[in-house]
Formats: C-alpha cells, sequence, structure tokens
C-alpha cells in the first residue's frame, strides 16, 4: 500500500514539474525546444505605442506570426508607466515605438538593455516653418528659435557639424509637450522652425498647407539616422534567442509584403491603429522620406550613441554600447528567412542581406 500512495506521489510531482516548466509541446523541456529551434516563449508581450507598427500590422494579418509559432500580446502604456517603465519592470518583453535616443539614453544609465532589430529608420519628421520661410539648410537654424528636442541627435549633431562647435550655444532649442503645441508655436510665431513627429503629416500637408511650409525632413538632414530599434531586456533575449529570430522572420515577411503592397498596408494599418486612411497615407506613401526595416541598424545607432556623448546627453562613461547591440539573431534569422521563404520574394531577400552588411558591419 505504501509503496502504490509512493508511486502515485511520485506521479504528481512529475506531473507538477512538467506543468511548471511552461513547455509548449508536451514532454519537452525548454532546453529542448532550444535545440530543436523551437521558440522558448509563444506569447511576447509587446509595446509598440498608439501609432502602432505596420510590420506586426501585417504579420499578424497575414499569419506569419502565428506560422512562426508566435503570439503578439500588445501592451499599452498609460500615464504612470511608459514603453521603457514597462520593460524596465518586466511588464512587456519588447518595445519598437520608443526611438532611438531614449533607449541609448537608458542603456547609459545603467538599464541592461539590447537593441536586437528594428522598427522606422526614418520616420518622416517634417521641420517646418511659417509659409514663405527661408531655408539653407541646417544653417538657418543658427541664431533661430528652434522647437526641437535636443535629444534628436540627428538634428544636434548635424548643427554641431555645421558650426564647428556647442549645438546649444548656436540654436535656442526649445522644448513643447507635443508636436502639437509645436507647431502652434510656429503659426503664432514663438518659434521660427519645429521639427514635427511622423503623426503631423496630415496636418501639415493638409490641414495647415496655408500656414505652415515643410522646409526638410529629418532624414534629409541625416539619411538612415534610426528611427525607432526593437529592444529588450538583455536577459530576455540571451534567454529566447529563438523565439527572438521567430519574431524576426515573421517581421521580415511582412516587410517584404510591405514594400511590394504599400497601398494596401495603409488600409490595414488604419483599421488598426482607428485612424483614417488619408492620415495613415500622408506618412506611410512617402517613400522619399518614410522607410520601415528589421535590421538592427547597429552603424546608425553607434553614430546616434557618439552623438548623445558628445552633446552630453548620456549619463555612463564606461559603457560598451556595442554589448547591448546583438546582430548575430538577426543576421541568422535573415538567414533562416531567406532559405525559408526566399521564394515569395528573392529579390528582397537579396537587398536585405545587402543592407544588413553596409550597416552593420
Amino acid at each position: 500500500m505504501k509503496k502504490r500512495i509512493l508511486a502515485v506521489l511520485l506521479g504528481l510531482t512529475m506531473t507538477f514539474s512538467m506543468v511548471g516548466c511552461g513547455t509548449n509541446d508536451g514532454d519537452t523541456t525548454n532546453e529542448e525546444n532550444t535545440q530543436k529551434g523551437a521558440p522558448e516563449q509563444s506569447v511576447v508581450r509587446w509595446n509598440y505605442g498608439t501609432s502602432g507598427n505596420v510590420l506586426i500590422t501585417i504579420a499578424n494579418e497575414k499569419g506569419y506570426f502565428e506560422e512562426e509559432g508566435i503570439t503578439i500580446k500588445p501592451v499599452a502604456a498609460d500615464e504612470n508607466n511608459d514603453a521603457m517603465s514597462l520593460l524596465q519592470t518586466g511588464k512587456v518583453d519588447v518595445v519598437s515605438n520608443a526611438g532611438t535616443s531614449t533607449p541609448l539614453q537608458q542603456i547609459a544609465a545603467g538599464m541592461d538593455f539590447t537593441l536586437f532589430g528594428g522598427h522606422m529608420v526614418n520616420g518622416c519628421m517634417p521641420i517646418v516653418a511659417k509659409e514663405g520661410a527661408e531655408w539653407n539648410g541646417v544653417e538657418s537654424l543658427v541664431g533661430k528659435k528652434f522647437a526641437c528636442n535636443t535629444s534628436y541627435f540627428a538634428l544636434t549633431g548635424a548643427v554641431m557639424d555645421a558650426v564647428g562647435g556647442d549645438p546649444f550655444e548656436a540654436v535656442e532649442w526649445v522644448t513643447y509637450n507635443s508636436y502639437n503645441d509645436a507647431l502652434a508655436a510656429v503659426i503664432r510665431g514663438e518659434v521660427d522652425y519645429a521639427l514635427m513627429g511622423t503623426g503631423q503629416n496630415y496636418a501639415v500637408k493638409e490641414e495647415l498647407a496655408d500656414k505652415v511650409d515643410i522646409v526638410a525632413y529629418q532624414s534629409e538632414i541625416m539619411p538612415n539616422y534610426s528611427c525607432c530599434r526593437m529592444l529588450a531586456q538583455t536577459e530576455w533575449v540571451d534567454e529566447n534567442p529563438n523565439t527572438v529570430k521567430a519574431v524576426i522572420r515573421a517581421l521580415l515577411r511582412a516587410q517584404s509584403y510591405y514594400e511590394a503592397n504599400k497601398e494596401e498596408a495603409v488600409s490595414m494599418h488604419a483599421e488598426a491603429i482607428d485612424a483614417t486612411e488619408d492620415y495613415v497615407a500622408a506618412y506611410m506613401l512617402d517613400d522619399e522620406h518614410y522607410t520601415v526595416s528589421v535590421d538592427p541598424l547597429q552603424n546608425s545607432v553607434v553614430r546616434a550613441w557618439g552623438i548623445l556623448g558628445e552633446t552630453g546627453l548620456l549619463d555612463g562613461n564606461d559603457v560598451d554600447i556595442l554589448d547591448h547591440i546583438n546582430t548575430s539573431l538577426y543576421e541568422e534569422a535573415l538567414a533562416e528567412a531567406a532559405e525559408k521563404y526566399g521564394e515569395e520574394a528573392p529579390k528582397f531577400y537579396e537587398n536585405m542581406k545587402t543592407f544588413f552588411e553596409e550597416n552593420n558591419k
């Protein structure tokens, strides 16, 4: 009888142990999943802001995540928890819409985050001024009031190069609570120029075209400046390499589809973020200034790190930023996606390989 009870208890213990390890395929452990190449984590908690991420929209709509064994669970930020706070406290696994400067500043301050991919390379961010204003390049900002957060390294870096000195002495940088406030300041004449966000394109191109001029775009000041990177806690990336690669493969397929079907992508994304198609088209169909890519864009990130450091916007002096950029998982995932899905768009995967070599080596 005692032997029978012991056997039952042993069986229950084994059952609870298997449940506790949270495996995805029956008796297989997470370690075995890793060896097989299966995702270690099937549900990925993701913050991508109110403007969304068109590649996630497409990957969800077309079933690319599902085919990779992944489900994306959106987690919204609120007034008490912004995207980086959610990541820091482990309430999300991935953030993709928090720009580049904010993650870099947090890494410099001691946060152990890793950048492993990308979202927007160029975010279609216009610089506006009152109608008829003069613009002769970034030199036109010198001695003027410019509504732009100083963490926008593409602008501070360009001014620093133009004047050969401190960009904060050359230009009066004015910060507002929102892009809309900055836009209103231009119209009222409180500032000479203002940098706009991606979401202001429809307003400045259509609604206020008789009041303001677009004099330049941030991507013209610094091409491929790195608008938004994908990042996670370093520990999560290290413990979930197959999950990361599955996400990247799905997003690469989505990028391929996006590049071949932009007007359809506009419709899909407008519905996903509850916006009008005209609003989304105002930036998404601007091929010259709006670029998305899953690529980590290491070289641009390192350039941004250097500018932020030189302009005194990084707290840490002993951090090697290359320790916080993982390009190897992306490179592996790109090769795997090309092998698995290459027939869908062979030229796309060739271009992505070339782009990776140019931007990460």
